[in-house]
């Protein structure tokens, strides 16, 4: 009987004593692999700072590898940080509504301001803090990075805890889940789906400002790191179309690299989490390394060692949650007077801080400036707007139809990742030769660089959401033979309504981060730049002329704070009321 033998069966410390199988010999060559990449990363992070000026400026191919790998570090290292981010703000935002009022406006800003209006002040920043070191600059990408890849990471998983079924909800009450329980055994777990896919598309919005943040020029101060985007820089520079190829063909195996290392075993392991009631689950997604370390007996021994570790870390470590943070207080009269000095605590705050930007921009910029940066700002929304509404049309049926088809969705996966991680900069070429040698006008024609690398959050976030749409209810439509334009209307667009609207809302914000290398591009010596706020921003920083950088931002954070309360904000909680799963 099955009962008897698991009592029969020996402690999974006692097959130590066995011989290893090929399986244990192919993951532990990935495992010291893993281990030796950053060993030799570390390495090199503690150089001179003088070691930067001593690397050649080259073209050779054969420099690809060693830049792929120190950029795909980078990257990595960003993800670790954004994923840590992404696990206190989102969890703060959902869950204290005095929290709330500041990290949502402050994430709606983060997410579209561009990384050159403040890498010109991150830079120094850390070339301060670690002075005559590679490690500042490295730091400095990695955090410009980090900006490309925490925000649509932290809004997917503050709208998986907005969106938590209210059935899972009372199951939590009802076991007297802790907070600390309540979070890693039933929202991280429902929202680790969602979270995933945003992950991977983290990953390829981290390609898309690679050459910003790796090959930096802000007036006197400039560095190359060695890296793929480095490279790249160089070979628009030198307007070498054989490099530019060397440098696609680089970034294509890595993505398939780590999508089969990382993101295929995620998305396996991820299904398991499923809100779903159905008997027949549909296809389970495969992954030949997750299926790998489940033949290692060694690795199966240390990752139950690890996990047992971990649990008892997190219960000896972690304190109780406060009352408040988990559910609503119980005197109405205390809250709304809490919520009321809270709020005049942040309109004081916010008062002071625009009086002293005032201040500063007072010396420096003059009223005609003002009205200049508020037009840019105007013309760069409505292309925002237009570009939005039309990636939507596109990508929410094909992202239903992958979804929906789980065999598909694993063949697309790196292809999406793949298209997501495409840098804008590779089309400047095309571009500018293109609108040169056909007389097109620029404030038009440079608007399809924008959404190049935004409209994939719609594409990611809507497969999503359409492989996390319960089995039981498509089950429920087809018996019912609800068909065409009825079961868009009443089955999935409902089902996916969230994780459209996180899709479009940081698709938005990286449309306005996208403008800074979309409205100003360069080809060799040929130069050409369209009406917007980003070219204003990109500009300004080629002349490091620090009080007007501070008047785009300033005028872009307007925008984008008015756009959002105006359509994302309400459209937000709209879905959050309507189309949550009961």
């Amino acid at each position: 009987m099955p009962l008897s033998r698991s009592f029969d069966r020996k402690p999974q410390w006692q097959t130590l004593h066995r011989l290893p199988t090929v399986w244990d010999f192919i993951a532990f060559l990935l495992v010291f692999g893993g281990l030796l990449l950053v060993v030799v990363v570390f390495r090199q992070v503690h150089q001179p700072l003088a070691a930067l000026d001593a690397l050649p400026q080259t073209l050779d191919a054969k420099v690809l590898p060693f830049y792929a790998f120190r950029t795909t570090m980078r990257m990595f290292a960003a993800l670790a940080a954004s994923l840590v981010f992404t696990l206190v703000v989102a969890s703060l935002a959902a869950k204290s509504r005095r929290a709330s009022v500041i990290l949502v406006p402050l994430l709606d800003v983060l997410q579209s301001i561009p990384i050159l209006g403040y890498i010109s002040f991150t830079v120094a920043f850390f070339i301060a803090l670690f002075p005559g070191q590679v490690l500042g600059p490295e730091l400095a990408c990695i955090f410009a990075i980090f900006t490309g890849q925490a925000w649509n990471m932290t809004f997917s998983l503050y709208q998986s805890l907005r969106t938590l079924p209210s059935d899972l909800d009372e199951v939590a009450r009802a076991f007297r889940f802790t907070g600390w329980q309540r979070f890693l055994r039933l929202e991280l777990p429902f929202a680790m789906p969602g979270l995933i896919w945003n992950m991977m598309m983290s990953m390829s919005g981290g390609w898309f400002f690679i050459v910003a943040a790796e090959a930096v020029k802000v007036g006197d101060v400039q560095f190359r790191l060695p890296g793929i985007g480095a490279y790249l820089s160089e070979a628009i520079d030198q307007r070498d179309l054989g490099a530019v190829g060397w440098t696609i063909l680089a970034m294509t195996i890595l993505i398939l690299l780590y999508d089969q290392l990382l993101f295929r075993p995620l998305v396996s392991w991820s299904d398991k989490f499923r809100f779903d009631t159905s008997v027949s689950g549909g296809r389970v997604p495969r992954s030949w390394l997750r299926d790998l370390v489940k033949r290692s007996r060694y690795m199966m021994t240390a990752k139950a060692a690890f996990g047992r570790l971990i649990g008892r870390s997190l219960k000896l470590s972690l304190p109780s949650l406060p009352r408040s943070f988990t559910r609503a207080a119980e005197r109405p009269g205390i809250v709304k007077t809490v919520d009321g000095a809270w709020y005049m605590l942040v309109a004081i705050a916010g008062i002071a801080g625009g009086y002293f930007l005032l201040h500063y921009l007072e010396q420096s910029v003059s009223l005609s400036d003002i009205g200049t940066a508020a037009l840019d700002g105007f013309y760069t929304l409505v292309r925002v707007a237009v570009l939005i509404a039309v990636a939507s049309v596109i990508w929410v049926p094909i992202g239903v139809y992958i979804g929906l088809r789980p065999r598909l969705a694993e063949f697309m996966q790196p292809v999406a990742q793949f298209m997501a991680a495409f840098p804008a900069n590779l089309m400047f070429p095309v571009a500018v030769v293109g609108i040169l040698r056909f007389h097109l006008d620029p404030e038009i024609w440079l608007s399809p660089l924008i959404i190049l690398g935004t409209q994939w959050y719609i594409l990611f976030n809507v497969i999503a959401g359409t492989m996390a749409f319960p089995n039981d209810l498509q089950e429920s439509a087809r018996s019912f033979e609800i068909k065409g334009w009825l079961w868009w209307r009443k089955v999935i667009l409902p089902g996916i309504m969230p994780y459209f609207v996180t899709g479009a809302l940081t698709a938005t914000g990286g449309a306005w981060n996208a403008t800074i290398v979309s409205e100003a591009v360069s080809w060799g010596d040929q130069h050409i730049q369209a009406t917007g706020i980003g070219a204003y921003i990109a500009s300004m920083t080629d002349k490091a002329d620090y009080g007007h950088i501070v008047l785009g931002i300033a005028v872009m954070s307007l925008y984008v704070i008015l756009f959002n309360r105006a359509l994302w904000r309400p459209l937000y909680r709209w879905s959050e009321r309507r189309f949550k799963l009961a």
